[in-house]
């Protein structure tokens, strides 16, 4: 494992140093719906981190936002995510990352999420921790909901669904001290993790944003369910994580 952290957190690394280099020059921006979009540095990092699995893991399985699933019956596959908040990253809002997760026989063993605006690497093995740059980290002790700050996010079909999590937003934003709506799931669980965030609502959610970042939230002392409190899987239609303390008053809100 640790061979495969030090792989995954180069380069997590290296692909982080291309994104911001990337940023400062010309970027195209292709749109995949009326609100999604890809950039062309999502299609360069997720090359680069694809690449360099196959040369060096070729028997693993890759599964990625922007490629067709690979090896898809492995034992060992990485879920990735090239650039997570590409929104924020075409608009020169700095706060996006590069998730990369590795799952073994089903369950997730792996994390690292890269933030290259601060240099922040985040990490986490099963049974092993989460740490941020080395230091070991914990989430947050706060068990009053109404003093709480959380997170969330709005999918891409937000004009044309009525499943759109406005209704839970609006339930609990009255509720707490606040919500922030940063624009990049993975990083969102990364500051859950970190003691940043209590707590960690949205809907809609894919493996690969999700993968890396609910590993750290759990080995950091966290909670992770799905939207009824149930066992969360990383196909389960929506996510709740907390610090574990409010977990439950979140959850008494969703379900109101």
């Amino acid at each position: 494992m640790t061979e495969l952290m030090e792989f995954a957190g180069n380069l997590a690394r290296q692909a982080g140093k291309m994104l911001a280099d990337k940023q400062t020059k010309q970027n195209r921006v292709y749109y995949k719906g009326s609100i999604d979009l890809v950039t062309e540095a999502d299609k360069m990092s997720e090359e680069l981190i694809l690449t360099q699995i196959s040369q060096r893991y070729p028997e693993h399985g890759i599964l990625s936002e922007e490629s067709a699933a690979k090896n898809e019956q492995a034992i060992m596959r990485w879920i990735i995510d090239p650039l997570d908040g590409t929104t924020n990253y075409a608009h020169g809002f700095p706060f996006f990352c590069v998730s990369i997760a590795l799952e073994q026989e089903g369950k997730v063993v792996l994390g690292v999420i890269y933030d290259p605006t601060r240099d922040d690497l985040f990490t986490a093995t099963l049974a092993g921790g989460a740490y941020l740059n080395g230091k070991k980290l914990q989430v947050s002790s706060q068990s009053d909901l109404s003093r709480s700050l959380l997170a969330t996010g709005f999918p891409y079909d937000i004009r044309v669904s009525a499943d759109n999590n406005l209704d839970f937003f609006n339930a609990m934003v009255v509720r707490v001290q606040a919500i922030r709506r940063a624009g990049a799931a993975a990083l969102d669980l990364a500051y859950l993790a970190a003691g940043r965030f209590d707590g960690f609502w949205e809907l809609k959610l894919k493996p690969w944003d999700t993968a890396a970042g609910c590993l750290m939230v759990t080995e950091a002392g966290g909670v992770v369910s799905d939207l009824t409190g149930g066992k969360w899987s990383l196909h389960s239609p929506a996510l709740v994580a907390s610090n574990g303390l409010i977990h439950e008053q979140m959850m008494s809100v969703l379900r109101s």
